[in-house]
């Protein structure tokens, strides 16, 4: 008598049952470590159809479709973020429970792939793609713009020297920066890209105007008469 008083005096009551909180506010009854029955509920096999494939998912009957879609990227490809499930024609949250849901084993699942999801990454791949393709093309302008800026330097010392140059040198010199100038004009930039372009048209922009001003000296006419000598 003493002994079934004992053992029931051990059994815990309903009052004095340890609840834990599981994500999302579902309270279940706690688990000591050691208990070989600790687990998200029964483990359950659900059928995933994506296009024209079939995908077994074999997971705690109460985990999250979050962990659905992370068990998937394994085998779809897709990242969670770019899928959307469907349970009887719903589509289904990632912080919803499939036991909750009324999902069971061998239960159905409907995955398509978030095609907003899918055009923002091609968006990126795209600008990717757009920014590389302009900074190749910035980069082609600025080794012609460093021969041209090497010529219109080498035309800077003949003039300071008092070498007479021929106007040709400098029309030439000029066009051949313009066309340049019209290179980076056409090329579509953005981020750095763009402040690398900027910069190639303020060197060009300089190097004719060093061109104007060195036309316009070679222009004037050189005498190294010292005058003085007539005083």
């Amino acid at each position: 008598m003493n002994s079934a008083a004992h053992s029931a005096s051990a059994s815990p009551t309903k009052d004095e049952v340890e609840w834990e909180m599981r994500p999302g506010g579902m309270f279940v009854q706690r688990r000591e470590a050691g208990d070989d029955d600790y687990s998200d509920g029964p483990m359950i096999n659900v059928s995933v159809s994506h296009g024209s494939s079939q995908h077994e998912v074999f997971l705690p009957a109460q985990s999250t479709f979050r962990d659905v879609k992370e068990m998937l990227e394994h085998k779809t490809g897709l990242k969670p973020e770019q899928q959307r499930l469907f349970f009887k024609g719903k589509e289904k949250e990632n912080e919803e429970y499939l036991h909750m849901e009324g999902v069971k084993d061998r239960s159905k699942l409907l995955l398509l792939e978030d095609t907003a999801s899918k055009e923002s990454c091609l968006e990126e791949v795209r600008k990717h793609n757009e920014m590389s393709k302009a900074f190749e093309a910035v980069a082609a302008v600025r080794s012609e713009v460093d021969k041209l800026c090497e010529r219109v330097s080498a035309l800077e010392v003949a003039v300071d020297g008092g070498t007479k140059v021929s106007d040709k040198e400098f029309v030439v010199s000029t066009e051949l920066l313009m066309r340049q100038l019209l290179k980076l004009d056409g090329i579509k930039a953005e981020g750095e890209a763009k402040l690398q372009r900027k910069a190639e048209v303020r060197r060009v922009q300089n190097a004719v105007d060093t061109l104007d001003s060195l036309k316009a000296r070679n222009s004037k006419p050189f005498s190294n008469i010292d005058w003085e000598r007539f005083d």
